[in-house]
């Protein structure tokens, strides 16, 4: 198989195990790539279960509106892209992701993504950047722009070292894009509609294309808007690909109406799962599709799916005595530690591949069952090792007999939250069995009886049997049983993967 100059198959597929920078195509890139990628938690879907990133709000200004965008500052509560709870200065922010890293040592990645554009504040953006390559060097620096400034700022994001660059994309084609976008400041000047709309898609393309040049690895955002670009994100994913970029990240579009953006107020859904998971798999065959994101405030702390910036707040940092010296030697000593563990991982995931799959009589079928929906609550490390009423997510997988693939996350409230009321508990249940909807099965490490039963009378088979058990085995295992019990019809052929 030829692979292009950016390490990914030239027939654009994606593994039968999944999509995005997993196992398969981590073994496939070329060396310069995969440590590029091998400890970024959002450029590698295994990295993401041991790694851990964080973001730091330098960069207040933006310049453009998005109909989806509200920057708020000071909402603890709410985990979106744009929010965070203190603006830093550059100097503030070399500090706080110091002592960060001093204190998580997993953490192997700092980006800039808000919370407005990066690179409509270059100075502060550039400066914190500057300050981090000289006194963190074992940091990976990231940056996520809309792209609008982007061409201009290429030189600059080389100069530092940058290797990873997320831009926006929303769609190519302006008429679409007016629906997005309802201004942009350019040239010191706002300009509206799709005059806007078809500056900041060529800003967009051209931005890309030199970042290829340069060979620093480049991520595209996009963000599904059910009625608006749905549809048209199968052609944004084959520009994109066309042209060099590394992933394509698919997210689903936020828009309750509390969080006061245009889309929310106005009454635009969001989409459903379904429709998320359908969409990512129609673009998979152009493009490998990145199916972890989180979604994360401008100021995250900590692995995807997890925030732990209100340990790192200004006041608590000033009081801390951080030798990064030190610090950098026991990070070293750790990442060794989970490269290690990562690469015995993807040793046992090559061997499950080739697993075979029982028939029901007890020999080996040759028969290709329907594909299952499974759903983990893991806290992280790639196993199974959390309490059904303690998840504040959970993943879900598709198990098939061509595998294991990862499918997404799915946000719930947690359901044991001491001592609230009982009807926040059931309210907290009956919305993470909604969550879990089309999941045949949710695996966990401990479950309480009643959860259970209603589990059971929603059609979704608990299990506990598998904790501390890596992901993917015990997935295939229950698969496995549930082949051997007769319980899965055979896979019509147009259903089948591979």
């Amino acid at each position: 198989m030829e692979l292009n100059v950016m390490g990914q198959s030239s027939g654009g597929g994606c593994s039968s195990s999944g999509c995005g920078s997993t196992d398969n195509q981590m073994s496939q890139l070329p060396d310069h790539i995969r440590e590029k990628v091998h400890n970024h938690p959002c450029y590698s879907e295994d990295a993401h279960h041991y790694f851990a990133r964080m973001h730091v709000a330098v960069a207040p200004a933006c310049n453009i509106q998005c109909h989806y965008c509200n920057r708020k500052y000071d909402c603890a509560n709410e985990s979106r892209p744009g929010v965070v709870s203190e603006l830093l200065t550059p100097d503030q922010a070399v500090k706080k992701v110091k002592a960060v890293a001093a204190t998580i040592p997993q953490m192997t990645v700092l980006g800039i993504a808000g919370p407005g554009d990066p690179l409509a504040n270059p100075e502060r953006t550039f400066s914190t950047f500057r300050q981090l390559s000289e006194q963190a060097p074992d940091i990976k620096l990231c940056v996520s722009t809309n792209g609008l400034a982007l061409p201009d700022a290429v030189d600059e994001l080389a100069k530092h070292n940058i290797d990873h660059v997320t831009i926006t994309i929303n769609c190519v084609d302006p008429e679409i894009g007016a629906k997005i976008y309802p201004w942009i400041y350019w040239n010191n000047k706002r300009i509206r509609g799709k005059k806007a709309a078809k500056i900041l898609i060529e800003q967009q393309q051209k931005g890309l294309e030199m970042l290829i040049a340069r060979g620093i690895l480049v991520k595209v955002n996009s963000v599904l808007i059910p009625g608006v670009n749905d549809e048209h994100l199968k052609e944004v994913s084959k520009v994109v690909k066309s042209k060099g970029a590394f992933l394509h990240n698919v997210m689903p579009l936020i828009a309750e109406a509390e969080h006061g953006t245009f889309y929310g107020v106005m009454g635009q859904r969001s989409p459903e799962p379904e429709e998320l998971q359908d969409l990512q798999d129609a673009c998979a065959g152009d493009m490998n599709m990145m199916r972890h994101c989180r979604q994360c405030r401008a100021d995250a702390v900590g692995l995807l799916g997890e925030d732990r910036g209100e340990e790192f707040t200004m006041d608590k940092i000033e009081m801390m005595d951080i030798d990064y010296s030190a610090a950098m030697e026991k990070r070293a000593v750790i990442h060794a530690a989970i490269k290690e563990e990562l690469e015995e991982k993807q040793a046992k995931k090559a061997r499950l591949a080739g697993m075979s799959v029982p028939s029901a009589s007890g020999g080996v079928s040759t028969k290709h069952y329907r594909a299952v929906l499974m759903a983990v609550a893991t806290s992280g490390g790639g196993v199974i090792n959390q309490h059904f009423g303690h998840a504040k997510e959970f993943l879900v997988y598709e198990a098939s007999t061509n595998g294991v693939r990862f499918i997404s996350h799915r946000k719930v409230d947690q359901y044991c939250v001491g001592n609230d009321t009982c009807g926040e508990k059931e309210s907290a249940l009956s919305g993470s069995i909604r969550a879990l909807k089309g999941c045949e099965a949710v695996l966990c490490s401990k479950i309480g009886f009643e959860p259970w039963g209603q589990l059971e009378e929603a059609g979704i088979h608990p299990n506990g049997e598998h904790a501390m058990e890596p992901i993917e085995e015990a997935i295939m295992a229950v698969y496995q049983e549930m082949i051997a019990a007769g319980k899965l019809d055979e896979a019509p052929a147009t259903k089948m993967l591979g």
